[in-house]
């Protein structure tokens, strides 16, 4: 990125027609919030169906199991396991399938490595002076806060269109035996929507680790969150593990919090079968089973994969039109300025922008004085500290389309008065 004004005069009259114009969207009265990746009213909608889906002449699975009663097992009724399995590309036998949150069961299992280890044989990490866990950057601020909720030290690792950069990934992990753990988001990664390369899980499979119980948390929520035919393809993650001899390292999470009802949706676990039974035995300490009601609404609305598939058309028709209109919007507002980009994905909830260094905090909050609340700048790395200030996460799917268009022009006039004012 480039300052591309030609001199004092024209930036001064640059930053006089920015201010004004600024002072005019401000004036609008806006109050948008683009905080978080939810659903909008209209994809909650898509659901509705599923609320009738089960009744009470029909709560009774073929083998007999009666969903209304306590659950036989803790890792999900059989017909959600099939879904899942499906979903996630493992086994019935390799899936643990919970309650509505992924987040819930992300947060458990790093209870359970904290207090009982990564299996029998493994030494908790409360039993370890220090556990170290890579995060690739930008990322999810909830699994940075998962991490601080445990004491665990954050790495950040940087990424690139491809994943993380592996050179650094595979020199760390060799190294470092404090090193246990790594968040990674595979397919249209928070924030960026980029999906890691072929050659990417292939290397995090193979790869040396100087900690024998080395776990790698695949935060897969975006696994059918394509909002275009040409959507990304991602390796089968638990396949590509076991090739390489380390099935044990994978952990594969997904839910239909952003398919179904995010506040009542099903989440799962994939991972090879000893995982399963080693969690499935910790769990079995803190709950008799899941909402197997739930679980069961959602394969029978559903039904299969290409339900699923078909069920995810709907939705990105709906939300595709909001992430163009970000992409048309910013590029309308910094048009002949090389001062900003942004990711344009396939998929998922988010677009990273990148701005000029030390200005994202300052843009953030002009955006706020203007009436459009954005995701905290520094969110996107550990402690919220993002040392070059420069990446902001946008998250348009929430507001109708217009008042999408009218955030995004504001957002670029406040990329532009940053930049003008440092």
């Amino acid at each position: 990125m480039s300052d591309s004004t030609q001199g004092p005069s024209d930036r001064a009259q640059l930053l006089q027609q920015t201010q004004q114009r600024y002072d005019a969207l401000a004036a609008q009265g806006l109050a948008l919030d683009m905080t978080r990746g939810k659903p909008c009213t209209e994809q909650l909608a898509l659901a509705n169906a599923l609320l009738g889906s089960v009744n009470a002449d029909d709560c009774v699975l073929e083998d007999g199991t009666d969903v209304r009663n306590y659950p036989g097992r803790v890792d999900g009724i059989g017909p959600a396991r099939a879904l899942f399995a499906e979903f996630l590309e493992v086994a019935q036998d390799e899936v643990m399938v919970g309650g509505n949150s992924s987040l819930s069961m992300m947060h458990g299992v790093f209870r359970d490595l904290t207090l009982h280890g990564a299996g029998p044989d493994a030494l908790p990490y409360c039993r370890h002076q220090r556990t170290r866990v890579l995060c690739p950057v930008p990322g999810y601020d909830r699994h940075f806060t998962i991490c601080e909720y445990f004491g665990l030290e954050m790495i950040p690792v940087p990424m690139d269109d491809n994943g993380p950069l592996m050179d650094v990934v595979e020199k760390l992990v060799a190294e470092d035996p404090d090193i246990r753990a790594m968040w990674c988001v595979p397919k249209y990664s928070n924030p960026t929507g980029i999906t890691y390369s072929d050659e990417v899980i292939a290397r995090l499979a193979q790869m040396q680790t100087a900690a024998p119980d080395f776990r790698i948390f695949f935060d897969n929520a975006y696994a059918v969150h394509h909002l275009y035919p040409r959507q990304d393809t991602l390796s089968p993650i638990l396949p590509t593990f076991k090739a390489a001899g380390n099935a044990d390292r994978a952990l594969i999470f997904g839910s239909t919090s952003k398919i179904s009802f995010a506040g009542g949706g099903v989440c799962a676990l994939g991972a090879s079968r000893d995982n399963i039974a080693w969690f499935s035995t910790l769990t079995k300490t803190s709950m008799i089973g899941p909402d197997q009601i739930n679980q069961l609404r959602h394969v029978r609305f559903f039904g299969d994969m290409q339900g699923i598939e078909r069920h995810m058309q709907a939705h990105a028709e709906i939300i595709a039109p909001k992430f163009e209109a970000v992409s048309a919007g910013l590029t309308q507002a910094l048009d002949g300025l090389d001062i900003a980009r942004w990711t344009v994905p396939n998929g998922g909830y988010f677009m990273s922008l990148t701005t000029p260094e030390g200005t994202a905090k300052r843009i953030v909050a002009l955006a706020a004085e203007a009436g459009v609340k954005l995701t905290p700048a520094g969110a996107t790395h550990p402690g919220g500290h993002d040392p070059l200030d420069s990446t902001i996460r946008i998250a348009p799917t929430v507001p109708p389309i217009e008042d999408v268009v009218r955030a995004t022009e504001l957002l670029g006039v406040c990329v532009k008065l940053a930049w003008l004012t440092q």
